[in-house]
């Protein structure tokens, strides 16, 4: 199971508690077109949070409210819509919010790999095309849902700003981001330039509601075009200080919203790079000295994102829970359910599949009902939702809506 680098979602106690109208912008005219979807509420959830896309306030109530209650979201990249619609299946099925992610790799496909890609055109339309069937379909499955995106290293910039500006155009329209939120990796800068970049985007985003994720130490392994199978594992623990300065440089910038992917030994993939240790003991140890800096009621100040934890035992991904992580990402895992159903679906179904006329039913008779293509892509839904339901059971987050 993909758990990613753990990123401690928090907004500093200045802004945190600020009154919701302050700290959450909202258009009037959003309201007066509610549906009844959106009108529902959940028994077991913050009033605030409803089925759909859910975005600023209603976010950041949804993280505490997994944090209080000790579960987290899986966070899932997809490629298409059939990812994304298995996501809200599974969703639907678990009962719990759902995260759905898009990559920069990702975006591209969904456009088409035969798409102009210059200036990371299609990369941002496939992530923008992407986000909208999201919003188009999300409430019918009557689970809140989170739009985010991954991995943004510094060379990657220009495709974060295309989809900043996307949240700028619908924000002006509907009072609310595209998206709910979305990540910078500048894990590979100094600590100084990390945080000073990821300000300059905080101060753009906290003007439309948008909750920046960062990186602080790598997460290990390779994953979409992104390879750390090499790094020193020394990188692979980050320290308690560097969270705090990031937490006091981001926190400064009025109606702040961030999570940090703060590293622990994670690791992309089924593999290791050799002789690397999960340590979730890293983010009790920083909630702690993050609480003893600021003078905290809240033994957890932090809400922790998890990155890189593929093939991790469960007891050591509900241990980091425990220390306030709301997020874990999941892709290695995802991917293999998805391949398995087709694969699964071909193997029961191969005398179907050999040619358009001919099975062991007679020599005349048709199999367009088994290779039309919505048969084996529907099998890898099933599959795939089915992993994530196993997931949101590691994760504590089955049942938690109602």
């Amino acid at each position: 199971m993909k758990l990613s680098t753990a990123a401690l979602f928090f907004i500093p106690a200045v802004v945190a508690f600020a009154p919701p109208q302050a700290a959450f912008r909202s258009n009037p005219a959003l309201f007066a077109t509610e549906t009844a979807a959106e009108k529902t509420t959940f028994s077991k959830m913050p009033a605030s949070v409803k089925p759909g896309v859910v975005t600023g306030k209603a976010l950041v109530d949804l993280l505490q409210h997994a944090k209080k209650e000790g579960f987290a979201i899986p966070g899932v990249n997809i490629v298409g819509t059939n990812s994304i619609n298995a996501c809200m299946e599974a969703a639907k099925k678990y009962g719990g919010p759902i995260m759905v992610t898009f990559s920069k790799g990702g975006g591209q496909f969904i456009a088409g790999k035969a798409a102009d890609n210059s200036d990371d055109a299609a990369s941002i339309a496939g992530c923008v095309a992407g986000a909208k069937h999201v919003r188009e379909v999300a409430k019918l499955y009557g689970v809140p849902v989170v739009l985010h995106t991954d991995h943004c290293q510094k060379a990657w910039l220009p495709w974060f700003d295309g989809l900043i500006e996307a949240n700028e155009e619908y924000y002006k329209e509907h009072g609310e981001p595209l998206f709910s939120s979305h990540m910078l990796d500048l894990s590979e800068e100094s600590l100084e330039e990390n945080i000073g970049i990821c300000k300059q985007y905080m101060e753009r985003m906290a003007k439309i509601d948008l909750l920046l994720e960062f990186e602080l130490g790598v997460t290990g392994g390779e994953e979409d075009g992104v390879d750390n199978s090499d790094v020193d594992s020394s990188r692979l623990y980050t320290q308690p200080e560097e969270v705090y300065y990031a937490y006091k440089e981001l926190g400064s910038v009025p109606n702040a919203a961030f999570t940090c992917a703060a590293s622990f030994g994670n690791v992309h993939g089924v593999y290791a790079p050799g002789n690397v240790e999960l340590k979730p003991e890293i983010l009790h140890n920083t909630q702690a000295y993050i609480q003893e800096k600021e003078g905290s009621d809240d033994s957890k100040p932090m809400l922790f994102v998890f990155h890189g934890g593929s093939g991790s035992d469960v007891k050591d991904i509900q241990y980091a829970i425990e220390a306030g992580v709301v997020k874990m990402n999941i892709d290695t895992d995802t991917q293999w359910a998805f391949w398995d159903g087709v694969r699964e679906y071909e193997a029961t179904n191969r005398e179907y599949l050999q040619g358009q006329i001919g099975n062991p039913d007679g020599a005349d008779k048709p199999n367009k009902k088994y290779y039309d293509p919505r048969m084996s892509l529907r099998a890898g839904e099933e599959a795939m939702a089915a992993r994530l339901c196993q997931a949101a059971e590691d994760l504590k987050c089955n049942g938690v809506l109602n």
